[in-house]
């Protein structure tokens, strides 16, 4: 049990210095909206420390009288408030919402102290993985902020590597181990789970995800205008949203990151490109390409199998390279550097199979909707996943730079409608054999 305590109490530590350094801003910034999407910064604090409070003071019930008066932990339930009347709301100003914060912090690490028999670490993980999914958000709603920047460059990355780019991989048909059990992944999350055999024909995958250099050729080729590639429902939200380039491209071959503009970099993964934009570059590719005839966005069984099946030995790898945990020579995670790293960059963290940079740098959308794996059962927070299933969403995979490298594991679902990009989101394709 020491083990646990020490690596959930280090997991919470960082999560919460990432929150603290993102909301490090004056007053009138955290209180800003910066679109409907996403919340007001103040609001993702105090939400995290109510949802804390919640879930580890509380155990999950929610008869049990909080840190906040009722009224006001109301303002904070994401079902009950829609993001587009949060920053309308009589919020907790920022000084009060990070000494409630605190307050809670305490109180859990004096729990984490006293863990025991009847005690579950997964609740304390759940915390820290639903505190660095927001951590990610604020990213989000910071990379849309007008004005000066106030995050500076970001970290150095490593070098990318010439030749890369373009190029597949075959994945041999096979059964393979699809998802996990809470025996191997204690931490897993509940859409993650059980682990179970399935089938899957033959297909061959990028070696890594398509570049600035490759999805601006699709744009200068005409692509947004060409309704030959869009769906009827990427079309109808092209025209009605006015899409002409992922978001924060400039018209004169710049991008703005964070407040600063620079020269769009062509080694690194395209970013912020709706599904429907990614479906419409494949579909462009395969018809203009006789070596990309058939391209395709990747089913998310068919990129986990890529991620992790070491076929050589008949099992799941826990990461793509291997059983170590991510390091900086691996994978871009954690949020730092602000940015993807230039595909090539992590050869060190190839797959089985070769296939590289599977974990950070964008999410990757994937032709699949959100759907349980059989013998799905719901964790304690019962409404993660289990509302969204079926609904209007494309499941994305992988991670980006932004995710916190504690939370992330190749068997991770995230979901988004299809019409999302201000999500750090890309894309990699896949073919028929």
């Amino acid at each position: 049990m020491t083990d646990v305590r020490e690596l959930l109490g280090r997991d919470l530590t960082a999560a919460r210095e990432r929150t603290l350094l993102l909301t490090d801003h004056d007053e009138p910034e955290l209180l800003r909206q910066h679109t409907p999407l996403l919340s007001p910064l103040v609001w993702d604090l105090a939400h995290i420390g109510q949802q804390e409070d919640l879930w580890l003071l509380r155990r999950g019930d929610a008869t049990r009288t909080g840190l906040l008066p009722a009224d006001v932990e109301r303002l904070y339930d994401a079902f009950a408030q829609p993001r587009a009347v949060r920053a309308r709301l009589p919020l907790l100003p920022p000084v009060e919402a990070r000494r409630f914060c605190g307050e809670v912090r305490g109180r859990v690490l004096d729990r984490l102290d006293r863990l025991g028999g009847d005690d579950d670490p997964f609740d304390f993980a759940m915390v820290v993985s639903h505190e660095q999914q927001h951590d990610e958000t604020m990213l989000q709603a910071l990379a849309l902020r007008t004005g000066p920047p106030l995050l500076g460059a970001g970290a150095p990355l490593p070098p990318g590597r010439s030749g890369v780019a373009g190029t597949s991989v075959l994945v041999p048909g096979g059964p393979f181990v699809l998802g996990v059990d809470a025996a191997d992944e204690p931490f897993s999350l509940d859409n993650e789970r059980p682990a179970h055999v399935v089938d899957v024909p033959a297909f061959r995958i990028g070696r890594v995800p398509v570049t600035n250099a490759e999805y601006a050729a699709f744009v200068t080729d005409g692509g947004y205008r060409d309704d030959r590639w869009w769906s009827a429902r990427g079309r109808a939200h092209r025209d009605e949203a006015g899409l002409t380039a992922p978001m924060y491209w400039g018209p004169d071959g710049t991008r703005t990151r964070f407040g600063l503009v620079e020269a769009l970099p062509p080694d690194e993964p395209v970013q912020h490109v709706t599904f429907f934009e990614a479906e419409a570059y494949a579909a462009w590719l395969s018809a203009g390409s006789a070596g990309a005839a058939g391209a395709r966005l990747p089913t998310e069984v068919e990129w986990e199998k890529a991620a992790v099946w070491d076929p050589a030995l008949g099992r799941r790898r826990r990461f793509p390279w291997g059983d170590v945990e991510p390091t900086a020579a691996l994978a871009n995670l954690d949020g730092a550097a602000l940015r993807p790293a230039p595909v090539g960059a992590y050869p060190a963290g190839a797959s089985a199979y070769g296939v590289e940079q599977l974990m950070g740098d964008v999410w990757e959308w994937t032709s699949s909707g959100f759907t349980p794996w059989p013998g799905f059962r719901p964790m304690l927070y019962a409404d993660y996943s289990a509302p969204f299933f079926g609904g209007d969403y494309r499941v994305l995979r992988g991670g980006s730079w932004a995710v916190g490298a504690s939370i992330l594991r190749p068997s991770f679902r995230n979901w988004d409608h299809p019409i999302r990009r201000q999500v750090f989101s890309g894309l990699r394709l896949a073919w028929d054999v």
